[in-house]
């Protein structure tokens, strides 16, 4: 993660700097090369005002000593500007030519430009490297004024290349600098990140003990008093937490740089109905047919646990959100990428919300329309239950979920929040504070002096 992180950082700086540096880039060559088709026109106007020949000064003369001149017309103007010109008449005939001030045109050539004038038309256009004005006379003739421009022209391609070029460079330095400073630039999400799965690590770790404590003691009860309904369910509940860390602990895992999934060849079509078949039972116990529409013989290169993994959690999922009554149906197909697994169930309650955050890591929905139902009487008791118990000493509690669990289940089934509560509070405190504990005033808030006895301090 960290990896693909820094790679989209890099990504990202470098493509801003290149859209900056190409656009200011576009903004100085198109600059230039208005610019200098700008002083082309001005001197084709010029020599045409002045009937085909540059005049040896401006109009209006040249600027005072020291000031710039008007249009870059400066007095070695008229011996450097390189020119010709053709006239002729309506039907493209030639009338007369003027070669004085050309060397690279022949009177061979003129034939070429002459028809590419005559076709345009008045106007300005390009002629092989010529800035070319015709202008129609009083009499119905033309004048074809051509201006050498090679020499502009190469100074707006020199100018392009050297732009590119420094974009370029710019770019390279900057890619340099971004990927040098990335590192540092990420830290603080490098350390949050690894912080985050430490936590989730030693957390994982620290629970096992007491999950296993637990489970272990509730089968030992369950030897001594035989089968109890409470029992069972507990120990459910202890599997499902024991669960939940391992896939804790497997998701921290998954972001590492290092994949921890074991790639190989294997019958995906087989694993999927092995792991399906495995809940058949559980779906048909919650009133739900299970429905499976295999393809044989599919084969798919991967970690074969974590896709049985997964099909456990889209079948655990349909059976607790599914709707009472409804199918589920699984099916694996061969598609053009390869197999295509779903999972098809129906869902009462579940509003346009929830379900496009449905695969958040955060999200929860009710489990069951009646759970949702029973919204309010938990919230009392959750709420009512913090005010009675310092926090600290329900975690601190080593059958704490256990209790849980069966004060949840009494109060499902209709018991009534505050007989609960008082019940479950005395069993944890007794438990906290090693002595027997009668919850003389229920919901009465402890004193400083009862936390510090409850937490083992003299006074």
């Amino acid at each position: 993660m960290i990896k693909t992180l820094r790679k989209r950082f890099i990504r990202i700086a470098v493509l801003a700097v290149t859209a900056v540096l190409l656009m200011l880039c576009l903004i100085v060559n198109i600059a230039n090369y208005a610019s200098v088709d700008n002083s082309l026109t001005n001197m084709l106007q010029i020599i045409s005002n002045n009937r085909g020949m540059v005049p040896q000064s401006p109009p209006g003369g040249f600027d005072k000593p020291g000031t710039r001149p008007e249009g870059g017309f400066t007095p070695e103007t008229p011996f450097s500007t390189r020119y010709f010109v053709l006239w002729y008449d309506a039907d493209g005939t030639l009338l007369r030519s003027d070669l004085g001030k050309i060397a690279a045109v022949t009177e061979a050539d003129i034939a070429e430009y002459l028809q590419a004038a005559a076709k345009h038309g008045a106007g300005y256009c390009w002629v092989n490297g010529y800035r070319c004005f015709v202008t129609q006379s009083e009499d119905g003739g033309f004048m074809a004024i051509f201006l050498d421009a090679h020499r502009d022209l190469q100074t707006v391609k020199t100018t392009a290349w050297l732009s590119l070029a420094a974009m370029l460079f710019c770019v390279a330095c900057v890619y340099l600098v971004v990927t040098l400073l990335s590192r540092r630039a990420i830290d603080p999400v490098v350390k949050a990140s690894e912080k985050q799965k430490q936590f989730i690590t030693d957390a994982g770790h620290e629970l096992k003990t007491p999950i296993t404590v637990i489970a272990t003691s509730l089968k030992v009860l369950e030897m001594e008093s035989g089968e109890n309904k409470w029992i069972d369910k507990s120990l459910a509940q202890t599997e499902k937490l024991r669960d939940l860390v391992n896939s804790l602990i497997s998701l921290s895992r998954l972001d590492e740089e290092q994949s921890p999934l074991k790639m190989a060849e294997f019958p995906i079509s087989e694993a999927i109905s092995e792991t399906a078949e495995s809940f058949r039972d559980y779906a048909e116990a919650n009133d739900h047919e299970l429905q499976l529409e295999i393809a044989p013989e599919l084969t798919y290169i991967g970690d074969e646990y974590a896709i049985r993994q997964l099909v456990s959690i889209l079948l655990d999922n349909a059976v607790k959100y599914a709707s009472d009554g409804s199918p589920i149906r699984l099916t694996l197909e061969k598609g053009k990428k390869g197999p295509v697994l779903r999972t098809v169930n129906c869902c009462e309650g579940l509003t346009q919300q929830q379900a496009d955050k449905l695969f958040d890591r955060s999200t929860l929905v009710p489990a069951k329309k009646s759970a949702a139902q029973q919204t309010e009487e938990m919230a009392a008791f959750w709420q009512e239950y913090s005010q009675t118990v310092p926090v600290p000493k329900l975690m601190a509690t080593a059958n704490f979920w256990v209790q849980m669990e069966i004060a949840e289940t009494k109060i499902w089934e209709g018991e009534n929040v505050s007989d609960v509560l008082k019940d479950l509070s005395e069993k944890i405190m007794t438990q906290v504070t090693g002595t027997q504990y009668v919850e003389e005033e229920y919901i009465e808030v402890p004193t400083e002096t009862q936390i510090d006895y409850a937490e083992g301090e003299e006074e």
